[in-house]
């Protein structure tokens, strides 16, 4: 009973990391409608997180896990905090200042069927028929969505659309390497290393790219920047990362299938997009063909 307990936990906690980590393609849209760049609505979310972060890692306590850590351990922790959040949350925010909300939302939500490509190539797990079929069926959704954008607002759709596949790429890469990772450092230490890897990153970024000034922009950009660092960083990344923990990284990607559409319905509320329904096809596609590769992958 009490893994049935942990395991509808598991899910509740995915689901709501899900939606919450989906508000933040919302939020950075808003904010770019006063002319920030990319970089620094980044540099704003790392800089409310971190101390959040910092915190955490200070103050958790200690793994309970009976695991010797080694150096190559946090080796791969700065690997994925560089890669999988700092990198990744680049492409997306660059990525964002070229398509919808909603669109982004759909072409990351790939990330299951690289995952699975890594773990054919350097863990030499085989891949079903049916799991060949599912990942058709959602690379046809991501095109029908793609094109029908790309004719509707133009070749800008083609950069931005390959800014977030590459962060879908990235993000594989995290998702991949944590599952082995969280149980030697446990939630909290894990989530917090990596995103202060992430958060130095960015400090580094900002620094040799400075063009900007941080400070000279309205109030409710750092509102936002406060907001997206807070309900759309820091909570769902213990969430999700407390999920995987709970309910595997397999039965989270099944539940992942949320995320494009809560993309969806706040991008339709808060920045009026609307999809067409060949995109809202194309979408429908994309959810079930990772619902299946999901799915497979749990037997």
């Amino acid at each position: 009973m009490a893994s049935t307990k942990s395991f509808v936990y598991g899910i509740v906690l995915g689901l709501l990391g899900i939606i919450l980590f989906s508000s933040k393609a919302v939020m950075v849209k808003l904010a770019y409608q006063y002319q920030i760049d990319a970089v620094s609505v980044l540099l704003l979310r790392m800089l409310f997180s971190f101390p959040f972060y910092l915190g955490i890692a200070i103050f958790s306590k200690p793994r309970n896990q009976g695991v010797a850590l080694v150096k190559k351990d946090y080796a791969w922790v700065f690997i994925l905090g560089f890669v999988g959040y700092y990198l990744s949350s680049y492409f997306d925010f660059v990525g964002l200042v070229y398509i919808k909300a909603s669109l982004e939302r759909i072409i990351l939500f790939l990330y299951p069927t690289i995952v699975i490509f890594f773990n054919k190539v350097f863990l030499k797990q085989p891949v079903s028929r049916n799991q060949i079929y599912a990942i058709v069926l959602t690379y046809v959704g991501i095109i029908i969505a793609f094109w029908n954008e790309v004719v509707i607002s133009g070749s800008d759709t083609y950069l931005g659309g390959l800014f977030i596949l590459l962060c879908a790429i990235t993000y594989a890469v995290y998702i991949s390497g944590s599952g082995w990772l969280i149980p030697k450092f446990g939630v909290l230490k894990f989530t917090a290393y990596v995103m202060i890897v992430s958060c130095i990153c960015v400090f580094v970024h900002y620094g040799i790219a400075n063009t900007f000034d941080i400070l000279n922009y309205p109030w409710q950009v750092y509102l936002l920047g406060f907001l997206i660092a807070i309900f759309a960083t820091v909570i769902p990344s213990f969430l999700v990362s407390a999920s995987i923990k709970m309910i595997s990284s397999s039965n989270f990607a099944v539940i992942a299938a949320v995320g494009p559409i809560s993309t969806i319905i706040l991008a339709a509320i808060f920045l009026n997009e609307k999809l067409t329904w060949l995109q809202l096809l194309g979408a429908f596609a994309v959810i079930i063909g990772i619902s299946l590769v999901s799915l497979n992958r749990k037997k």
